[in-house]
């Protein structure tokens, strides 16, 4: 909104006593290059770049963009550091409490601030998600004619939330989640810079291991926690925040899990080992440990993959695809709604019926092929579409299965060391029992003698 004199006034009693803003304003950065992360929007000549006026000269002026991440992530501090730095006029609305009627204000004092002054006005749309159709609608006559240069964020996809006339009029820019070192690295800057803590506190390594837990990713939450501890650890006299007091601050106990460690396959054995016990609440408890310790969920899902096949196999033949359906969900949403998935995934494979035949035929299978149990393959299944190989016996007597009856031919398939080889012992659990049937079947009728 245009700023009146209550809101001038009250920002510059916080640029001359900052304390009394929250510790994630106060160290929200000055200029782009104070921005932590995002280094793929920030370089030279990159859109943000030429709305603050960097190598904006020119017959092409910036564009209006639509900021796209998860929250934390630095969408707001972006227009922040474009609203300082700029000379343009910047106004700010949310679409959380604006309508059409604050847009075309905006627009009209844009207006004629370009008409009057030649000023130019970058206007920056807070949730624009929020804004309905018919609400976004009023902002393309601004936009196409850049009255305004729009700044819009926004958690949701825009292909879904934001209409296609004001995307294809904006630059898509997507923000990615702050990686630990991204975070770790503004927490640093909190506690010495003197907008922020001022080196009042430190923050051993296992508190910041814990922070950065909580954090997530999110800047602005793990700014927050660390404003809380901090003060709680100042009122105990204390210049350290130590784990009890920032787990008694946001009231979330550390989690003992080395990611890089033996936690991190002790506990990731203990959910295998659960989920092969048929435990669905043990299993449980070991998911929601690892969560809760920051565990990349794609090492989650890999693992429920792997127990599908080696634990459940053709007991459940639905196991693995519930599994595999899991992975390729937590690879495209992430946390938290990710901790969802992996719980469906957990409990299906825990109350499956359980077979490991799959697991021991390939291992009996490979153990005869390493020790040497080979022999070639029997002439009459060699390959015989190239010219010569009717003279070298090649798919001479091969007979056609699908020509026979009931479709199965009683003929020689394995090598002869191996012909009465039997791999596969399916066990009479779950959906497993039908396969029991069907391989006692079709070994009788290939003529197949048990070892």
């Amino acid at each position: 909104m245009e700023p009146d004199l209550f809101t001038a006034a009250a920002e510059e009693r916080q640029e001359k006593d900052p304390t009394g803003s929250p510790l994630a304003v106060r160290m929200r950065p000055r200029t782009l290059d104070e921005v932590v992360g995002q280094q793929h929007l920030l370089k030279p000549g990159s859109p943000l770049r030429r709305l603050v006026g960097e190598g904006a000269s020119g017959p092409a002026g910036p564009s209006s963009v639509i900021l796209w991440g998860p929250p934390g992530t630095g969408k707001t501090t972006l227009a922040y550091v474009v609203s300082k730095a700029t000379n343009k006029r910047f106004v700010e609305l949310s679409a959380i409490t604006a309508g059409v009627k604050e847009v075309r204000a905006v627009i009209d004092g844009a207006r004629r601030a370009s008409g009057g002054y030649g000023q130019e006005t970058v206007l920056f749309l807070d949730e624009i998600h929020r804004f309905s159709k018919a609400q976004q609608d009023s902002l393309l006559p601004a936009v196409e004619n850049r009255w305004v240069t729009l700044i819009a964020a926004t958690t949701e996809n825009p292909y879904f939330s934001i209409i296609s006339p004001l995307l294809s009029r904006s630059l898509l820019l997507t923000l990615e989640p702050l990686t630990d070192d991204d975070v770790r690295g503004l927490l640093k800057r909190a506690l010495t810079d003197e907008r922020g803590l001022d080196g009042a506190v430190t923050l051993p390594e296992d508190t910041e291991s814990h922070l950065l837990r909580i954090a997530g990713g999110d800047a602005r939450r793990a700014l927050t926690a660390l404003e809380a501890a901090a003060g709680a650890a100042l009122d105990k006299g204390e210049a350290e925040i130590a784990l009890t007091t920032l787990e008694e601050t946001v009231d979330r106990a550390a989690v003992k899990y080395d990611r890089s460690g033996d936690q991190h396959y002790d506990v990731a054995s203990a959910l295998i080992k659960s989920i092969r016990g048929s435990d669905v609440d043990a299993a449980l408890h070991y998911l929601a440990r690892m969560i809760e310790a920051g565990e990349d969920p794609r090492f989650i899902a890999r693992r429920l993959m792997i127990s599908a096949s080696e634990d459940i196999g053709l007991a459940d033949p639905n196991a693995l695809p519930i599994a595999v359906a899991a992975a390729q969900a937590v690879a495209m949403i992430g946390f938290p709604e990710a901790a969802l998935t992996l719980s469906h995934a957990t409990i299906a494979l825990a109350l499956a019926p359980k077979s490991n035949a799959a697991t021991t035929a390939i291992g009996a299978a490979l153990d005869d092929v390493r020790k040497g149990l080979a022999g070639p393959v029997p002439p009459h299944l060699r390959d015989g579409h190239y010219k010569g190989a009717a003279k070298l016996g090649h798919a001479q007597g091969y007979v056609y299965p699908h020509d026979l009856p009931e479709g199965i031919a009683a003929q020689q398939y394995a090598p002869d060391a191996l012909k009465d080889r039997q791999y596969y012992e399916p066990t009479r659990h779950g959906a497993e029992a039908r396969y029991a049937d069907a391989v006692e079947w079709t070994r009788k009728h290939l003529g197949r003698k048990r070892p």
